[in-house]
């Protein structure tokens, strides 16, 4: 085993006690209230389930495709930060964001130590976090499609 993929199995236990602190301070509702997301508990398990496998998947290619495995790192990195630490930041410290302590007690110093375990390049840093923004992306735009009546699927046909 590689140390960047040792470094990736450290992000994904840090990545479950994460889950377990969202979970434990109702994410859901915070993100309903303060990110407008029009989230549901089964949402929050089936991404987060997702993004478990995606980190274990990141592990596995690591030696083959480091650019792409360092995607879980800058997730880790993107969602501390825009997620976490803006929306903190945004309510003047008013409002506690469920998942901002193991932000910044667990993903920004491992996400950031595990790209620099890798041989890191322009290329290899554009492609982690164009990566790790699509990882993010991508259930945010279901969960913001799924307001359209397009995609309601007990509509009339």
């Amino acid at each position: 085993m590689t140390h960047l993929q040792i470094m990736l199995w450290l992000c994904v236990a840090a990545y479950g006690a994460h889950v377990l602190e969202e979970f434990i301070f109702d994410w859901r509702t915070w993100s309903q209230q303060v990110l407008h997301l029009p989230t549901r508990w089964d949402d929050f398990y089936i991404t987060n389930c997702l993004v478990i496998v995606v980190g274990i998947v990141a592990v596995e290619i690591a030696p083959e495709y480091p650019a792409v495995s360092l995607g879980f790192p800058a997730l880790m990195l993107i969602n501390a930060t825009l997620m976490h630490a803006f929306p903190f930041v945004r309510s003047m410290g008013r409002r506690f964001s469920p998942g901002l302590i193991t932000a910044a007690l667990l993903f920004w110093p491992l996400g950031t130590y595990t790209m620099l375990a890798a041989e890191l390049n322009a290329r290899v840093v554009i492609t982690a976090f164009l990566v790790g923004a699509a990882l993010l992306a991508l259930p945010i735009s279901f969960l913001l499609l799924r307001r359209s009546s397009y995609f309601d699927q007990t509509r009339a046909y």
